[in-house]
């Protein structure tokens, strides 16, 4: 008979999604994992496979941690005015209570990069190709852009978010601030 889990799955998932955000996948150990999550070696295994499952559970949650913000940026209809928004509450969400600093996206992003991990390059790949998405929609609002601008603005967003994010773990808020208004100055 299968013994029954003494743990609740998505608070264990959480707190290996924010030591893995602190630490980085490669500098968080099992017995790093076994200790913030508080449980075993062997029911890690059991529920996740590895350590690399667990990561990507990890993922997961972090992206259903921001799912609010995305679903705001996605629903909103000022163009411009609204990724710039969206730049402001992505920052914000590094200073909610149980969150780290920066994005664990970016950060995986970051760490994972010209590593043969499909499954991590997957989740990345198309976490980055729906934000773009998303910009060109919102660039898209102005009808005097051309469509050939807006993909090389779509582009410069999508690596300003990249630096907002590194920024975000070491910059001062009004250090942040300026970065994002001069950001949209040059759009």
């Amino acid at each position: 008979m299968a013994r029954k889990k003494q743990y609740i799955e998505s608070e264990v998932i959480d707190k290996a999604m924010n030591l893995f955000w602190r630490n980085g996948y490669e500098s968080t150990s099992m017995q790093m994992l076994e200790k913030e999550m508080g449980i075993n070696k062997f029911s890690i295994y059991s529920s996740f496979g590895s350590k690399h499952g667990l990561f990507l559970e990890s993922l997961k949650s972090y992206k259903r941690k921001v799912n609010n913000i995305f679903e705001k940026f996605k629903n909103s209809s000022n163009g411009i005015e609204d990724i710039k928004e969206f730049f402001y509450d992505s920052v914000k969400i590094c200073h909610q209570p149980g969150s780290e600093k920066g994005c664990l996206v970016t950060n995986t992003y970051n760490e994972f990069v010209g590593k043969e991990d499909e499954s991590i390059n997957d989740e990345m790949t198309k976490f980055m190709e729906d934000l773009k998405e998303l910009f060109i929609d919102k660039l898209s609002a102005d009808k005097t852009k051309k469509q050939n601008d807006i993909l090389k603005q779509a582009n410069f967003l999508l690596l300003a978010k990249h630096g907002l994010a590194a920024a975000s773990k070491v910059n001062s808020k009004k250090e942040i601030e300026d970065y994002i208004e001069m950001t949209f100055n040059n759009l």
